[in-house]
């Protein structure tokens, strides 16, 4: 297994994959092709994981801001991660989610939030956002749902206020 960026050639193979891993729906693949459109899409934060020419995993992060008053900052957000079910368990996603932070933090940004199970996510450094200040008002979920991964020391201190998804996610 092996990671790399995503392609335009893997569009299709995304897709399916999203579609599969996320009990035969297409809102997680129609949410990447929005994204991919946007301006908030960043190519070298959309990673596959690939094993026999297979992608088997994805995990797409993008840009959205943390405003406050005035102010906003710019902040990545985690959404969607897919593991084919044939390779769930097996570290694919954790696999992904290390060099998706990674990417971001090489790249510059502060901070990467998303909204994800409470027990899954904090393995990997993640931890309740609320508890530092921030806020999101788009999307009503339980404290310990919405979290944060500080990628630059001292980010958690800096940045304050409501994460705002962009419409690509509407």
């Amino acid at each position: 297994m092996h990671l790399r960026t995503e392609t335009a050639d893997d569009y299709q193979r995304v897709f399916d994959l999203n579609y599969r891993a996320f009990g035969n729906r297409e809102d997680e693949s129609r949410l990447i092709e929005r994204i991919r459109e946007s301006a908030d899409f960043i190519p070298e934060l959309s990673i596959v994981s690939v094993e026999n020419e297979t992608v088997i995993g994805h995990v797409l992060l993008s840009g959205a801001k943390v405003t406050d008053g005035t102010a906003a900052h710019n902040v990545i957000v985690l959404a969607p991660i897919a593991v084919h079910p044939d390779y769930q368990g097996k570290g694919v996603g954790g696999r992904l989610i290390e060099e998706g932070l990674s990417r971001c933090k090489a790249l510059g940004y502060g901070l990467v939030l998303l909204i994800g199970h409470p027990s899954y996510y904090p393995k990997f450094g993640f931890t309740p956002a609320r508890a530092f200040g921030l806020e999101l008002k788009q999307f009503e979920v339980p404290d310990e749902v919405f979290q944060v991964y500080e990628l630059q020391e001292g980010q958690l201190g800096d940045i304050k206020g409501e994460l705002r998804y962009p419409e690509a996610f509407f």
